[in-house]
């Protein structure tokens, strides 16, 4: 029996309809950008295999920090105890974030940790005897598949097979040029009729939606008028910290401090689960006191894991070198170059552009589904000639290591323009 066999015989993948899915790509070696099959067949990976891998497959430094941490401390309970690699971690990640940002919470991935921060929302108000039970939300938002982040996101195929379960979620729309006014407004009436405790947001980016892009001053407004009404604020940076926008997080754009960040992917370089949320003093106060019920009963069996803080530790190192950041400036430079060579494509409705991310819209007669034909041709398009890419319907987008060379992001274009005129 071949791997495959044996994969199809026991195991359930993500986000896959198995009676009509293709059989899953048995990969057996990564290396920097590339990866390898069974089969020897090489491929890019242009999406750093879910936007995780920010300096690539197998790197050395990351895997020798992690060896180091398992041959000293592999693991211990953080409920009681603690130790060195989560404190310098914590103290590290606090360096980075906006000044207003106090204290950080464990948990193990990017779903987990908008748990903690909306669980947190609501509970704030708790304590203080506010009834505040309402969180807002983007349209078309993506937070994760826990139960809150399930309710905060609006991808509905995600969630149709658990609505009224949720906790009550109102919506707005997302502040894309054009549609800033209607989202402001839409935050205030919403406001001002509701109990709302909290506003989650994925800054600038919408990910899951299909690189949604919008400006920082549409955000900094709504973040102002949460200020002034004391809804707290909650950036989702799951996806776009750590470099993916141009900056460290995406909400170094703004002028305004969000409330908590929601921090995971990146993180640990594509090496261990991890997450955390991170709080203002004055949040981590609201949980400060004598009586216990008012503690954040929250944990998960490996929070702040001693090994992959050390592969936190070590990404952030990389992050910083001159080269790394020179990279990220470098692939920004190419995707706008080429977004100025396909734009006037006549297969191409829309080019975006934000730090190392490259979205294309292709121009499409009736609306395309999440998964459909058109975005599985793509897909397979894609594999055949050696490029990982997973298009969002009719939306294609690169989101590469920043470790990714000029010939290799150009083989990646290629294929996109081939792609146009191939199989649209």
């Amino acid at each position: 029996m071949t791997l495959q066999e044996k994969d199809s015989l026991y195991n359930w993948h993500p986000y896959t309809q198995h009676k009509t899915a293709q059989k899953p790509i048995v990969i057996t070696k990564g290396e920097g950008v590339l990866l390898w099959d069974e089969n020897g067949k090489e491929y890019i990976d242009a999406i750093a295999s879910w936007w995780v891998n920010p300096f690539g497959h197998s790197n050395r430094f990351v895997a020798d920090a992690i060896y180091k941490q398992l041959t000293t401390l592999e693991h211990v309970l953080f409920g009681g105890f603690t130790h060195e690699p989560a404190i310098l971690l914590a103290e590290k990640l606090l360096s980075l974030l906006p000044g207003n940002q106090k204290k950080i919470f464990f948990s193990d991935n990017g779903s987990t940790s908008v748990e903690v921060a909306i669980k947190s929302a609501l509970q704030f108000f708790y304590n203080k005897g506010e009834k505040r039970t309402k969180i807002i939300a983007f349209e078309n938002a993506f937070h994760g598949d826990t139960f809150a982040a399930m309710a905060a996101s609006g991808i509905s195929f995600y969630t149709q097979a658990f609505q009224g379960m949720f906790i009550d979620v109102l919506r707005i729309p997302v502040p894309t040029n054009g549609c800033e006014e209607e989202s402001i407004e839409t935050l205030k009436r919403h406001i001002e009729e509701y109990d709302v405790a909290a506003f989650i947001f994925e800054p600038l980016v919408q990910g899951a939606a299909g690189m949604v892009m919008y400006e920082p001053q549409a955000l900094d407004k709504l973040i102002t008028i949460c200020k002034e009404h004391q809804v707290l604020t909650i950036a989702d940076e799951v996806m776009t910290g750590f470099g993916k926008t141009g900056k460290t997080f995406a909400c170094d754009y703004l002028t305004t401090e969000p409330d908590m960040f929601c921090l995971s992917k990146a993180l640990t370089a594509g090496t261990i689960p991890m997450a955390v949320t991170s709080f203002t003093q004055e949040l981590f106060d609201g949980f400060y006191d004598d009586d216990i019920n008012k503690a954040l009963f929250h944990g998960h069996t490996f929070t702040a894991n001693p090994t992959g803080c050390a592969a936190a530790l070590a990404s952030l190192e990389l992050l910083f070198r001159e080269e790394i950041q020179h990279n990220i400036a470098q692939i920004n430079k190419s995707h706008r170059n080429f977004a100025t060579r396909i734009i006037n494509h006549p297969r191409v409705a829309t080019v975006r552009v934000l730090g190392v991310i490259f979205a294309l819209e292709v121009k499409i007669e009736t609306e395309e589904s999440y998964y459909g034909t058109l975005r599985n041709k793509l897909y397979d398009f894609f594999i055949e000639n050696g490029v990982i890419m997973r298009p969002v319907g009719n939306i294609i987008y690169i989101l590469p290591p920043y470790v990714m060379e000029e010939e290799q992001l150009e083989k990646i274009y290629e294929v996109i323009t081939a792609a146009l005129e191939s199989v649209i």
